[in-house]
């Protein structure tokens, strides 16, 4: 049984991605955890009324959360009935990354799915943060799906990559998973700027090449563009309905220099997005 975690602030945007993920799973047995936090009311200190009153607010925030949960929790029922399903519901105080890293590791969580608005120019760095976090954060799958992307089968997913992948992975079976159950056919795409590939990437290609003989693949390769150009260019000419990513660990330095290509295309991208944690970032 796979167990996914659902965050929510009962925005249309959540709501999305929500009704993406059980219809993306309505082939597997799932539990989803819904999850929505409510953050601490800062107060006046130095008064027992101000206590008085946190405690209050607090008490009415927990009261109005379990409420829309319930709601939320009828309403996938009703719409997405399915009896491989189960929906566990859970209001936590507590800011949200925080309390998503306690469930993953206390519920063995599989992935997480979120919703992103994605942004233009300078507006970026205000949209779309709880999801750019919980990709940096977790140490589990986040998958990312765009505000009013309608449900589409994966049936064609880009996965770009640079042969660096971590054959040990474990979550290469997802990604194997998803193609096997939506009988999707992957594209392997590598930004080629001029540097032959190494042995060991020519290795890892041919791994890829083996673990997906069972799945519809082909490796394609963009010349002279880099990672971003390359997604852009593939996505003008082929229908792609999912993309999946693997976030290899950047240092300071590479930060402070270089945007990261990862949230170049969880900003911009039109298509649910998935992003897989390099090894030694689980």
């Amino acid at each position: 049984m796979k167990r996914i975690l659902l965050p929510t602030d009962f925005s249309e945007n959540a709501f999305n991605a929500i009704t993406y993920a059980v219809q993306l799973l309505k082939y597997d047995a799932c539990e989803f955890f819904l999850l929505h936090t409510y953050t601490p009311t800062f107060v006046s200190a130095g008064s027992m009324i101000d206590s008085y009153s946190a405690l209050t607010l607090q008490k009415i925030a927990q009261e109005n959360a379990k409420n829309n949960l319930d709601a939320l929790e009828e309403r996938l029922l009703k719409d997405f009935s399915n009896k491989n399903h189960t929906f566990t519901a859970i209001t936590s105080f507590n800011m949200l990354i925080p309390e998503m890293k306690n469930i993953v590791a206390e519920h063995s969580i599989d992935f997480v799915v979120m919703g992103t608005q994605g942004a233009t120019g300078a507006k970026e760095v205000f949209l779309g943060t709880h999801t750019m976090y919980a990709i940096k954060k977790m140490k589990c799958p986040v998958l990312a799906v765009p505000s009013n992307f309608s449900f589409e089968e994966p049936k064609e997913i880009l996965f770009p990559t640079d042969y660096k992948v971590d054959r040990e992975n474990k979550y290469l079976s997802l990604l194997r998973d998803l193609c096997e159950t939506h009988i999707s056919r992957l594209h392997m795409l590598n930004a080629y700027e001029g540097t032959p590939l190494t042995n060991e990437q020519i290795e890892n290609k041919a791994f890829l090449d083996d673990y997906f003989a069972g799945n519809a693949h082909l490796f394609h390769v963009a010349a002279g563009t880099d990672v971003i150009g390359a997604v852009e260019q593939f996505q003008m000419k082929t229908m792609i309905n999912f993309m999946v990513m693997f976030h290899n660990k950047h240092n300071f330095l590479e930060n402070i220099l270089f945007k990261p290509v990862i949230n170049q295309i969880v900003y911009h991208t039109k298509v649910p997005f998935l992003v897989i944690p390099s090894v030694e970032r689980q």
